[in-house]
């Protein structure tokens, strides 16, 4: 099994709902929440696969503890070639339907433009939203969970992610 790491930074719980689901199913012992665990951008490059989760905040922002993070990794030219990446988070697709989860897009331009290779794209037919930074080649970068609005999907939303994850790792 490949050595994963799970960064997850929350407001509301749905991230670390997912971030929970994820360790469960791929055995991690730890999930490293942003706010209190993080300590340096290095944490993550001990690890061959990252799940990388982040609620959406204001015009698309990601949770602002991954700010100061993805700054170094950008001014510092953190390499992170041979890395797989998936992405999850949650959005508000009716009260902020025009950057429904667009802090997955901002995680995945930080992580590929860096080298790393991104896995587990989101058909985005099942959803309703406005916009997204997070659609990338017409699917969505990652898992997109709307717990506000069609949390009767989550449950059958992050299962099937698993199991995308599964064939790509």
């Amino acid at each position: 099994m490949a050595n994963i790491g799970i960064f997850c930074a929350t407001a509301g719980g749905t991230s670390l709902k997912i971030a929970e689901a994820l360790a469960e199913e791929f055995g991690v012992d730890e999930i490293v929440n942003m706010e209190e665990d993080f300590d340096e951008v290095e944490q993550l490059l001990e690890y061959d696969v990252l799940f990388l989760g982040s609620s959406t905040w204001g015009q698309g922002d990601v949770h602002h503890s991954w700010v100061d993070p993805l700054f170094e990794i950008k001014s510092d030219a953190v390499d992170f070639s041979g890395k797989k990446v998936a992405f999850f988070g949650a959005g508000d697709s009716v009260k902020h339907g025009e950057h429904f989860c667009s802090a997955l897009g901002k995680l995945y331009e930080t992580f590929v433009s860096s080298g790393a290779t991104p896995i587990g794209s989101v058909d985005k037919d099942d959803y309703t939203y406005e916009s997204s930074l997070a659609l990338i080649d017409g699917k969505f970068c990652g898992l997109a969970i709307d717990e506000h609005n069609e949390s009767d999907k989550t449950q059958e939303r992050i299962e099937n992610w698993i199991e995308i994850l599964k064939t790509q790792i």
